[in-house]
């Protein structure tokens, strides 16, 4: 992987990559929400992207740049589940075999996704086990080419294209928040942000519970965490990547942080007010605007909805609880 930091020309390639493969998915809009705040709202979905999260922009992009050999040998990767979908998809459809290393207890329809894609799943113990040195254990004994979730030139221009495709569609933004786990997303999102729209305030939202993020931008070097819990199971990493934290670092407005309960009730609305699923990670900047921890009467807001994976059950429980 090369250690160069992507730039705005490299989102704009990966579009073009992408324009074939990948769906342009809709942006809506709440009259309720849009009351409430006294803004004008704009949700890009991606739940309703392929595999059901943004990951599959990343994830194709990444595997559509392979090097023949790289193809022929194979690709690795490490995911709690949405760029374990993303990379096994995109393999299937380039024809490249693809391994993912899943924690144990990774959603159980995540994880059928990422089998039903036709990838080989090795598991681990997400508490007692390292990741990164499970599949660099693959890597160095079957040649597979490693591609990590966030932390890949690649992985975030294609990330960054989502933004793109929501600024395009409804012009500029005075506001935006995206979810944060290891900052793929985020800085993707950021370079097309920037470009397309400089005075746009951009804001990264994580889980309280992992909030290393936050912590990092606070101290100014990557903060690394303990393993956190929360029901945001996609935003669950340890510290934000070597590529990400710089671009994060020189964009970002500031990061925020919600609770558990904060995202239950943004799902609760998803559901009830827009007719449509969205996980607990992809309800991360949505609770933080729901809750007004920043101010936006009178302004254009977006926020990227990430995804729309979740157990059944799981989902079912979350939209039973009080909040």
């Amino acid at each position: 992987m090369s250690a160069r930091l992507p730039t705005y020309e490299d989102v704009i390639k990966a579009s073009t990559t992408l324009d074939a493969a990948a769906y342009r998915s809709p942006v809506l809009t709440s009259q309720t929400i849009d009351a409430r705040l006294g803004a004008q709202v704009f949700f890009k979905c991606e739940n309703f992207q392929r595999i059901g999260a943004f990951k599959f922009r990343g994830g194709y992009n990444a595997v559509a740049n392979l090097s023949a050999a790289q193809r022929k040998a194979g690709v690795v990767a490490f995911s709690s589940g949405n760029h374990a979908q993303a990379i096994a998809l995109a393999s299937k459809l380039l024809g490249v075999a693809a391994t993912i290393v899943m924690p144990n207890d990774a959603p159980a329809a995540k994880k059928a996704a990422t089998v039903g894609y036709g990838a080989r799943v090795v598991g681990y113990d997400r508490l007692t086990q390292d990741r990164e040195q499970v599949a660099g254990d693959l890597v160095e004994r079957q040649g597979l080419t490693l591609i990590p979730p966030f932390d890949h030139p690649d992985v975030i221009a294609g990330q960054g294209t989502a933004v793109k495709e929501l600024l395009e569609d409804v012009g500029g933004l005075d506001a935006l928040f995206i979810p944060l786990g290891g900052g793929g997303l985020l800085s993707g999102s950021l370079l097309a942000a920037h470009a397309i729209s400089p005075d746009c305030e951009v804001y990264g939202v994580e889980p309280e519970a992992g909030d290393d993020g936050r912590q990092s931008l606070r101290s100014g070097a990557i903060v690394r965490i303990a393993p956190p819990t929360s029901i945001a199971d996609g935003a669950l990493t340890l510290a934000l990547g070597r590529l990400t934290f710089p671009i994060i670092q020189q964009h970002v407005r500031d990061i925020l942080a919600v609770s558990d309960r904060q995202l239950v009730g943004a799902m609760q609305f998803f559901a009830e007010r827009m007719k449509m699923v969205v996980e607990p990670t992809g309800c991360l900047g949505a609770a933080a605007l729901f809750n007004e921890l920043v101010a936006v009467k009178g302004k254009r807001v977006g926020v990227l909805l990430s995804g729309g994976n979740v157990d059944l059950s799981a989902y079912a429980a979350y939209l039973q609880a009080k909040v």
